[in-house]
């Protein structure tokens, strides 16, 4: 690979960061009263090393593709869904494709193997590892030389980002059968039971939730010997679980923040965060979604989301709604007046 996953990350700005939560001391409003706002100017501060923070050119990359395990019945929508999704991305139809206009943010989308495959498109970028992972229960996801390729699409697109003189990076996937692999990945990152972790991803009812679970416990029982997060990542994970975390360790290393999106960017994020601690500060997480098990991974994460909206849609547009808050933060930030300024009594 062209970049090394245990390479060092950037540290944020200790000064800008300081310097943020001085400003913020100063304006007037009793401290700590826009809360988590307050909070995301702080830390935007010290990614960007700028005591004044802004969030203007934003950089979203849906990674797209199919997982073995979906021969399961572990989705309540056909496998053909994931190639026609990545056509409907191209012509502007998703909600991922609105978000992105209304926010005027770049949006590609990266096709790493589709059993329905639509052929190029406008907007796609073709890595074209294999039509979809292997079966999980049966055989392990990916093998060595497809992980590589997965993770190094994902710090493909962080340098694509980063040439575009990006301030944030949102990863957002397409994948039906991807919310059984992340929950695979998150039980055995976590030690963790399918019972607590598995939902109902895309609309499963009680029954196909159950089944999704045993599908969950046979994969885990049959990996259970992977305990190196490479490793589980391969064997459990999905093309574009890697890609997502290949992308947050090379945003992570180039200092460039990234928006996490739902459960199955999380899971990515814990999954990148194990291969190099140095991500962590670097990722801001922008809701809790319903899927089930989304909590767990933030609480692993020790990550507060700005937002709780009940969605579970993926594609990034969590992460993507969140942005306009964030912007706002940034702007609160750096046109409130003091109190020097407003000739405001302070406390």
């Amino acid at each position: 690979m062209d970049f090394d996953m245990c390479g060092p990350c950037r540290r944020p700005d200790v000064d800008a960061r300081e310097a943020a939560r001085a400003r913020q001391l100063r304006l007037t409003k009793p401290p700590g009263s826009l809360g988590a706002l307050e909070q995301a100017a702080i830390a935007l501060a010290a990614l960007q090393g700028c005591a004044q923070p802004t969030l203007e050119r934003i950089w979203i990359s849906v990674f797209a593709a199919d997982h073995g395990v979906a021969a399961e019945g572990v989705s309540a929508f056909p496998q053909a869904v994931t190639g026609e999704m990545v056509r409907n991305f191209a012509h502007g139809g998703a909600a991922i494709s609105v978000l992105a206009r209304r926010l005027d943010a770049t949006l590609e989308v990266v096709q790493l193997g589709t059993v329905n495959d639509p052929g190029p498109l406008p907007g796609v970028v073709r890595v074209m590892i294999a039509p979809h992972t292997a079966n999980f229960c049966e055989a392990p996801a990916m093998d060595d030389t497809q992980l590589r390729q997965a993770l190094q699409a994902g710090a493909d697109s962080v340098a694509r980002a980063t040439a575009a003189g990006t301030q944030a990076f949102i990863g957002g996937e397409m994948g039906i059968g991807n919310t059984t692999a992340a929950t695979a990945l998150a039980c055995a990152l976590l030690g963790e039971s399918p019972a607590v972790l598995a939902g109902a991803g895309t609309g499963l009812d009680a029954e196909g939730v159950a089944r999704k679970q045993a599908v969950v416990a046979r994969a885990l029982d049959r990996h259970a010997d992977a305990d190196a997060p490479l490793e589980v990542l391969r064997r459990l994970g999905g093309f574009e679980i890697a890609a997502l975390t290949g992308a947050c360790i090379s945003a992570a290393q180039r200092g460039m923040p990234v928006i996490v999106d739902g459960f199955i960017a999380t899971a990515a994020a814990l999954a990148a965060v194990r291969l190099n601690p140095g991500v962590r500060p670097w990722l801001l997480f922008s809701h809790c979604s319903h899927e089930r098990g989304h909590r767990r991974l933030l609480d692993a994460l020790d990550a507060h989301p700005l937002l709780d909206l009940g969605l579970r849609l993926g594609e990034g547009s969590g992460a993507a709604v969140a942005v306009p808050l964030l912007r706002l933060a940034c702007d609160l930030h750096a046109e409130m007046a003091t109190f020097e300024q407003a000739g405001v009594s302070t406390a």
